[in-house]
């Protein structure tokens, strides 16, 4: 097996693949104290580099103390004790408030010598595909944000089963897998009879789905809701054509048409709470303030990236199911 591995189609910098390569041999034994790494000029020109490309991972490892240089002989392993110890492959969907709450329990949960590298596949197969292929072998463990994209599991069965956690979405394809994840369907569908009480001060439920990003099981626990109750329910994909009507409940998923949604209900002057009512996904700080508070129903985020890094530290082949609530405010 070589040394150093430089891919051309990668996500990850030249220089900084030859770095993982050294540390990866490093902790396998490959590399030890007092042995020569390959010139500069010899991998620049196996892997056809500039030799500043290749100078620049060099002086990373010699800043934090792994690597030496001796005049007129070369570079050689000055200390074994790396200062990471496992690296964290931690792909999600996209980066957004609840995302970053969970992110940051999760970093804070870990040892400080572990390394995350966190990597966003924006709901697009082929980037989700990419950066798992360019990051085969380079992790200790693979944590994955599937969201509702297809086939992911032809692709993520090309990483070792025991390292790999599956966040936030599951499915039966992934069942092999351990995962922390939410129950979308079940969610949805106690939150709304949790607050029928108060929907039926309304008309009617209307659910905004677009449905390129969104878990199928939030449409499925609103028919189910809808099903139960016999209740008023309507879906639609978009707001954009839409006009607000008294009496209406509306369902809304995602922070970007929340807003659009409040911008109509100000356009045409009808008062939430009172004419109208909302519920949102994901809880946030900013829907605690916005209009008097935004009722929502959502996980916490906070305590998923805790189990989850629980999970990793303690090498739990587990599935669990994150916890959620409704939050009632005065948009309901």
């Amino acid at each position: 097996m070589a040394l150093i591995s430089v891919k051309e189609q990668s996500g990850t910098p030249k220089y900084k693949q030859i770095v993982h390569s050294i540390e990866n041999a490093l902790t396998q034994g490959t590399l030890k104290k007092g042995d020569a790494l390959p010139s500069l000029n010899h991998i620049r020109d196996q892997f056809s580099l500039s030799r500043d490309t290749v100078l620049m991972a060099f002086n990373e490892l010699k800043n934090r103390g792994i690597v030496e240089s001796v005049v007129g002989k070369g570079y050689y392993i000055k200390s074994e004790h790396i200062q990471v110890t496992q690296k964290i492959f931690l792909l999600f969907d996209e980066l957004n408030a609840f995302k970053e709450d969970l992110y940051t329990s999760f970093i804070n949960e870990l040892d400080k010598n572990i390394q995350v590298d966190i990597f966003f596949h924006h709901f697009n197969e082929d980037m989700f595909r990419k950066l798992i292929y360019d990051n085969l072998g380079n992790y200790n463990h693979y944590v994955i944000m599937p969201a509702n994209l297809k086939n992911t599991s032809s692709v993520i069965e090309k990483l070792p089963s025991d390292k790999v956690f599956i966040l936030d979405q599951t499915n039966e394809e992934l069942a092999d897998y351990p995962a922390i994840y939410q129950n979308f369907e079940t969610d949805i569908f106690n939150s709304l009879m949790q607050a029928q009480n108060l929907i039926e001060n309304y008309k009617k439920v209307v659910l905004l789905f677009p449905d390129k990003k969104q878990p199928l099981g939030m449409l499925n626990g609103f028919q189910k809701y809808r099903k139960h109750t016999d209740f008023p329910c309507e879906v639609i994909n978009s707001l954009k054509d839409r006009t607000l009507q008294k009496g209406e409940v509306y369902l809304i998923l995602d922070d970007q048409n929340l807003i659009l949604f409040i911008k109509k209900l100000k356009d045409q002057n009808l008062i939430l709470g009172q004419d109208i009512g909302v519920i949102s996904y994901n809880d946030t700080l900013m829907k605690e303030i916005v209009e008097g508070g935004i009722t929502t129903i959502s996980t916490d985020f906070n305590q998923m990236g805790k189990r989850l890094a629980q999970m990793i530290l303690n090498k739990e082949h587990l599935k669990i199911e994150n916890p959620n609530a409704l939050i009632i405010r005065k948009s309901l």
